[in-house]
């Protein structure tokens, strides 16, 4: 029995149904209350809830809960409604395959982490003003349903097909990026928190799927290695003595010496002139002769 399936036989039932649409509810409220109009100098909504970890320290400890409802930003209506849309369809089909409990572990190891990360990384002298994105957090649930499911077509917009499997290595791509050059610190502690719960929950099969890759290259190689011997032309003929082959001298016709101890063959040029090799019982009665005859 996994420490999941553990876990779950005692704490399934704290489990939160339908978490993606409760997620997907605080965005839009939260993302509806930012644009509703607001003094001159008033701090928007959205600012108000992201997680700062400064700001926390200094006593506004609801950031690191209403973090999770901090709406993408953007203009364009047309952009957070398809964010949403594909935020449900990914995460209602999470839950369905993993079962709630499993879906809301993923979260939570997803979710700590980064609040973990966010709080490391501003310690260690980030920005103290820079806000922790719950981007990398949601791009892992992505990930996940690429994971499991990679020939998935996704229609963006509803027009424009493409294998989310693509999307999957584009947004690797971004994070490997991101990890790499962001001169923000604490985008970089995020991409890590946002790979870890990935890993936990995929790692062994990813770590099974290098062991048969790699046993199936050993296995072609052999393979190819078989087919590399069996391709090499078999000399036939060679002489014993000067060793010429029919490959190098087709037409010269070799033959066989008929008092030699064994199956040995002879260009013309030294089947009459070679001493003959003689047999086992030969050498112990101390027989041996000069000269040649072909058989």
């Amino acid at each position: 029995m996994s420490l999941l399936s553990r876990l779950e036989s005692k704490f399934g039932r704290y489990a939160i149904p339908n978490l993606t649409v409760f997620l997907i509810a605080g965005q839009v409220l939260a993302f509806l209350a930012d644009s509703a109009p607001r003094a001159p100098g008033q701090a928007s909504v959205l600012e108000n809830i992201r997680l700062m970890p400064d700001k926390v320290v200094e006593g506004e400890w609801w950031r690191i809960i209403t973090y999770l409802f901090d709406a993408p930003f953007t203009p364009i209506w047309i952009f957070v409604l398809f964010f949403w849309y594909l935020f449900y369809l990914i995460g209602t089909t999470l839950e369905a395959t993993w079962g709630t409990f499993r879906y809301n572990v993923y979260l939570l190891i997803g979710y700590v982490a980064s609040v973990v990360m966010a709080f490391v990384a501003w310690y260690l002298g980030a920005n103290p003003a820079a806000a922790a994105t719950n981007g990398f957090l949601y791009g892992s649930i992505f990930l996940a349903f690429a994971r499991l499911y990679p020939d998935f077509t996704l229609y963006i917009f509803l027009i424009l097909p493409v294998k989310i499997k693509w999307l999957a290595l584009l947004t690797w791509i971004s994070y490997g990026w991101t990890l790499l050059t962001s001169p923000w610190w604490i985008d970089r502690a995020l991409v890590v928190a946002a790979v870890l719960n990935y890993l936990l929950f995929f790692g062994r099969d990813i770590w099974r799927g290098v062991r048969h890759g790699h046993r199936r290259m050993r296995f072609q190689a052999r393979a190819l290695q078989g087919r590399g011997a069996e391709a090499r032309p078999i000399v036939q003929h060679e002489c014993r003595v000067c060793g010429l082959t029919r490959e190098m001298s087709p037409r010269t016709q070799f033959r066989y010496c008929s008092q030699c101890g064994g199956d040995y063959c002879y260009c013309p040029e030294h089947l009459q002139n070679h001493e003959h090799v003689v047999a086992a019982s030969s050498e112990e009665s101390g027989v041996g002769s000069q000269g040649g005859e072909s058989a």
